[in-house]
């Protein structure tokens, strides 16, 4: 099972749809071969070097967490059903305003659309906070997300870590 990385009164809680197999397996997000998140967090801005998965809980010490909207572990995101992004939600809901972060990320637009009930989402900032956290919806850097090459995913995340800079 993959633990959440958060701590109360984060900047940013990163939220992935769910764990892939092998992150589960060896306990560490965004661990499969294929996934870029951590290298698109390093040439975005947010951390000055790229972040190992096995080391994945140091994101803490840059203000940021790192959380999951479903539990279940899948190979793809879409094996999961509606009833699952349902069943998540208020657990889901009584974490985020427990640990209070500035940002909430979703990253891809499925958790965000299952727990906003929108059928249309836009990718960027959203228009309505989500308990108290501002919301931002940015490309999965899942290796199955063929729609955005790495240059489109840096500039996405980069755009935001510009965004967050006081």
């Amino acid at each position: 099972m993959l633990k959440d990385i958060i701590a109360k009164d984060l900047t940013v809680i990163f939220c992935g749809i769910n764990p892939g197999l092998k992150s589960a397996e060896d306990g560490h997000h965004f661990s499969g071969r294929s996934n870029r998140f951590w290298k698109v967090l390093h040439k975005a801005g947010f951390t000055p070097y790229q972040i190992e998965a096995e080391d994945d809980r140091s994101i803490l010490d840059f203000g940021y967490g790192l959380t999951t909207a479903v539990a279940r572990a899948t190979s793809r995101a879409d094996e999961l059903s509606k009833d699952e992004f349902y069943s998540s939600l208020e657990s889901f809901k009584t974490k985020i305003t427990e640990f209070k972060p500035e940002y909430i990320v979703f990253l891809g637009k499925a958790a965000y659309k299952a727990f906003s009930a929108k059928k249309e989402i836009p990718w960027g900032v959203q228009p309505d906070n989500f308990c108290g956290s501002k919301v931002w919806v940015l490309p999965n850097t899942s290796g199955l997300n063929r729609g955005f090459s790495l240059d489109n995913l840096v500039e996405s995340y980069g755009a935001f870590y510009k965004k967050i800079q006081k």
